[in-house]
């Protein structure tokens, strides 16, 4: 399907592209952080590519499967038989964020992924491209703890502000209990 948006993407941006994938029509290119605005602008405003609808954003835990993991530069286990990208099969970033668009004009859809390590999990935003991102990038702040560089308004939308910690990953404690806290507006 977008086998093509796939070639297109990696021969304008080449190394900004870490892997591309395109298995039982799920087309997927991993890129990298620092080209993940310069690429989604190009798929938004290049005539040939037109993504003009932005599905959704959200962010993947991969802990407990770090071999199926995207890397900052390499392939997963089991992926780079599928790829037509390079890869070592060594484990790759605990999470990743990912971006589904599609084009209406065109027929096309494309996922995009963002390996992101632990201890530096940031992201520039791209609800000024697509403003439907706005909340679903605030959402995943709220539950993975992924800063957006650049989000006009970023704060939890729905755990209170003196929530701790980021209840969707995976290492967060089922049985954890948070602070009570008394509102103004409350009668208790």
């Amino acid at each position: 399907m977008a086998a093509a948006v796939l070639d297109a993407i990696k021969a304008k941006f080449g190394p900004g592209i870490l892997a591309t994938s395109s298995h039982h029509g799920d087309d997927v290119a991993i890129v990298k952080r620092e080209a993940l605005r310069e690429i989604a602008s190009f798929l938004r405003d290049d005539p040939a590519m037109a993504f003009k609808l932005p599905c959704y954003c959200t962010c993947i835990d991969y802990l407990g499967l770090e071999g199926l993991a995207p890397s900052a530069g390499t392939v997963p286990t089991g992926y780079a038989s599928r790829t037509r990208g390079e890869g070592s099969g060594a484990p790759g970033a605990r999470f990743a964020m990912v971006y589904e668009l599609r084009s209406l004009t065109h027929g096309h859809r494309i996922r995009l992924k963002v390996p992101l390590m632990e201890e530096d999990l940031v992201v520039p935003s791209l609800a000024d491209l697509w403003p439907a991102f706005n909340w679903l990038e605030r959402e995943t702040y709220d539950m993975y703890g992924v800063s957006f560089q650049g989000h006009p308004d970023l704060r939890r939308i729905f755990m209170y502000e003196e929530f701790v910690g980021y209840p969707l990953r995976k290492d967060y404690p089922k049985e954890k209990r948070q602070p009570l806290v008394r509102r103004e507006w409350s009668d208790e």
